[in-house]
């Protein structure tokens, strides 16, 4: 597969794939864990959204499925398919009990990309595609711009009916 097409699609699917957990699991209801709160009010202080903030905040303050799904994929490049990505897995998980982030979304997100990459190698997507696909979804979420970012992910929390109900 073309290498230009490999890491577009990769991180089409790494984007979906985190976003989705990380909502799902609730991350832009509230903040879950300490200093998510100030980055959420920031960004809606800034013309963001709150729940697109809670969203960034959670995700910048604990291993959630963003750093999940990126861990999995280094794991997975680095050490093999699947066994790299039931180690990152495991690291996740860890992680998440020292931050005492009570949610499994980095554990989950780890896993999922691990059985996403599996299947992605079937059509010829590698490991590495999907580590540079992932940097690239982060990105979109935490290094262009906040507030656009933060409405979109809270549109998307509307959507699945995790919406804040914080003012």
């Amino acid at each position: 597969m073309n290498e230009l097409l490999g890491v577009a699609l990769a991180a089409i699917i790494s984007w979906i794939n985190f976003v989705v957990i990380d909502t799902w699991m609730g991350l832009p209801e509230s903040p879950g864990v300490k200093g998510a709160e100030f980055i959420g009010r920031d960004v809606k202080k800034r013309g963001g959204d709150l729940s697109g903030g809670f969203f960034q905040g959670n995700i910048v303050c604990s291993p959630d499925a963003s750093a999940g799904t990126l861990l999995g994929a280094i794991c997975c490049f680095l050490i093999g398919i699947p066994q790299g990505g039931f180690i990152a897995a495991l690291l996740v998980f860890v992680g998440n009990r020292l931050c005492a982030d009570p949610g499994y979304a980095g554990t989950i997100g780890a896993l999922s990309i691990t059985f996403i990459i599996l299947a992605g190698s079937l059509v010829g997507l590698t490991p590495e595609m999907f580590v540079v696909g992932m940097v690239i979804a982060i990105v979109t979420i935490q290094g262009l711009h906040h507030q656009s970012a933060s409405r979109l992910l809270g549109k998307i929390a509307q959507k699945m009916g995790r919406y804040s109900k914080l003012a």
